[in-house]
């Protein structure tokens, strides 16, 4: 169940990220790190339509973990990237070249590999108190500096370090989206008064601003490919250390898993790469 319900997922993130990026491109420069660029953007309907697509996405996001692990769910949202390639021919007619076809087998063969040989068992519901605390404080660390570095930057540069730190946060999303679907099952009571959904509120909107901007600058590919590179490794990471999930069985499997998420990852770059050598397509007059 938990693999439909990712892939259904990446299909709803792919269309939701393409349409926004559509009118993310319109708000000048300027404004793209300003606190409010959100409430402008809900103005435009496409935008909305991909927010709207995001949230379908959300809601098959949180119900495959609900049944599955982080260390499954996550990586199986990288396949977005693929999905967004039809999307971005037939939205903002962007060409698929046969690079694009390329660098999409390769993080699909990844993605199946690590999946394939990672065998997830599941872990705790939710992770201890000094686990949240350290993991947030070196989260929230990196990404502060990424978006310092990304002050004055170029188109692609600037995409890539907001889009780096954007894929931290919805990585430590997808955590703290774990642990409030799992408190569901203890009633409202417990689900309002839980510190987790506030930290989930918080994270996901800074994460939302930070892909806007990353949107903004124009470069898709770079935005995308480092915000879907470091949401699953920073995934299978909290997977692994603070909620034990357990990803292999012996060494060697241990070792093809971790093959199989570099190829994903390099599939990703090369397929960021060969989008960015290609000009988008013009629209149809």
């Amino acid at each position: 169940m938990e693999f439909v319900l990712g892939i259904a997922a990446a299909i709803f993130f792919a269309l939701g990220t393409v349409l926004q990026e559509r009118e993310a491109q319109e708000v000048p420069e300027d404004e793209a790190m300003n606190a409010g660029v959100l409430l402008k953007l809900a103005r435009r309907p496409v935008w909305m339509a991909g927010i709207a697509a995001d949230g379908l996405g959300f809601i098959c996001q949180a119900a495959a973990l609900h049944f599955g692990q982080l260390a499954v769910v996550q990586p199986l949202l990288a396949a977005s990237v693929v999905f967004a390639l039809p999307f971005g021919r037939f939205i903002v007619h962007r060409r698929v070249t046969r690079k694009d076809i390329l660098g999409a087998a390769a993080v699909t063969a990844g993605l199946v590999f690590f999946l394939v040989m990672a065998n997830p068992e599941d872990g705790v519901d939710d992770a201890s108190t000094m686990g949240w605390i350290v993991s947030g404080a070196i989260a929230g660390a990196v990404c502060a500096v990424l978006v310092v570095a990304a002050r004055g930057r170029s188109a692609s540069p600037r995409a890539a370090l907001l889009g780096m730190s954007a894929g931290i946060l919805f990585g430590f999303s997808a955590g703290l989206t774990l642990t409030v679907v799992d408190s569901l099952n203890e009633g409202i009571v417990e689900l309002i008064t839980d510190w987790h959904l506030y930290a989930l509120i918080a994270v996901g909107w800074i994460s939302m601003t930070l892909s806007q901007a990353a949107l903004q600058t124009g470069a898709l590919p770079a935005a995308v490919s480092t915000q879907m590179s470091l949401d699953p490794v920073v995934s299978v990471l909290l997977g692994v250390l603070i909620f034990q999930e357990s990803i292999h069985d012996t060494f060697l499997e241990g070792a093809v898993a971790a093959l199989g998420l570099a190829v994903m990852i390099g599939g990703l770059v090369y397929l960021a790469r060969a989008q960015g050598a290609e000009e988008p397509a013009p629209a149809p007059a």
